[in-house]
């Protein structure tokens, strides 16, 4: 039998930290609840390195911590950890691929740093291993560690989730110079890196954001395509999908302004989407 996972404590984290993940746990199954909440609260320590270090050799070093937990170069001082001993039973548990894991670790050293995003190609890269790959690691725990098939559907969805959070957080990037709009789609519509620092909203601005929410809903659309037709049991790893149409839509009003205007979803919204989706089988 697998060495039991300790469920408080990773609910707790995402429960302060991550509500959204904290709600999709619930609505999981019960066999899988305390996996799934390893694995999220494994991303969220991950995803928050910059905003809890000073500088980023600091974070760089955290980041290699975890690499280092996940390969075994730090047995006891993961064991003893909250949230990496119950990972790594649940790595164990699931056959969980390492290398993806390390891969998300990898992706997410871009976030300590102000370098510009070069293009739409990278910024779907960094979304496929970050936020793809977390929904393919649930979609696996949920399959109890079977193969699911082709990768594309935690592709699409990654990135539709991944662009949408990044023009969430675009007041609170921008204020501390960092730059996630692709380099080529400010270059096509003549917005510069200088406007963005400046955060000057104008009709260029405007056109790139336009863009990224068609983008971002083309891969919505792809990933719900194949949702349509997996298995049930699968569809509590996609629960949050049903927050970006309303987040999308939210920023397409006239009186958005993509520097001061911080969207933050209801938690009763959420709650409701989430069980909406889960009544009716459908995100």
């Amino acid at each position: 039998m697998p060495k039991a996972i300790d469920l408080p404590s990773c609910l707790e984290v995402l429960k302060d930290g991550d509500l959204e993940r904290y709600y999709m746990c619930l609505f999981s199954p019960e066999e899988h609840r305390h996996s799934l909440a390893a694995l999220y609260a494994f991303h969220y320590e991950i995803s928050r390195t910059r905003d809890i270090v000073s500088e980023p050799m600091i974070g760089e070093i955290r980041l290699q911590w975890w690499r280092e937990a996940l390969t075994g170069e730090r047995k006891a001082e993961a064991m003893a950890h909250p949230v990496a001993e119950p990972l790594l039973a649940t790595i164990k548990r699931y056959r969980l691929p390492v290398t993806s894991l390390i891969s998300l670790i990898d992706a997410r050293v871009f976030d300590l740093y102000d370098d510009p995003m070069p293009g739409i190609t990278d910024l779907e890269a960094y979304c496929g291993e970050t936020s793809s790959a977390l929904y393919r690691l649930a979609s696996l725990i949920l399959a109890d560690g079977r193969e699911i098939g082709p990768a594309d559907s935690a592709g699409h969805a990654g990135v539709a989730q991944g662009f949408t959070n990044l023009l969430i957080a675009m007041p609170r990037h921008a204020a501390r110079g960092q730059l996630y709009l692709p380099g080529d789609l400010l270059a096509r519509h003549l917005y510069t890196a200088e406007e963005y620092r400046a955060r000057r909203n104008n009709e260029a601005l405007a056109k790139v954001l336009t863009d990224l929410h068609k983008m971002a809903r083309d891969h919505l659309a792809a990933a719900r395509r194949w949702l349509a037709e997996c298995p049930d049991y699968l569809k509590p790893a996609f629960l949050s999908l049903t927050s970006i149409e309303p987040m999308l839509g939210a920023m397409e009003k006239s009186n958005y302004l993509p520097f001061e205007t911080r969207l933050e979803p209801s938690r009763l919204g959420v709650l409701y989407r989430f069980w909406r989706a889960a009544k009716v089988g459908r995100i």
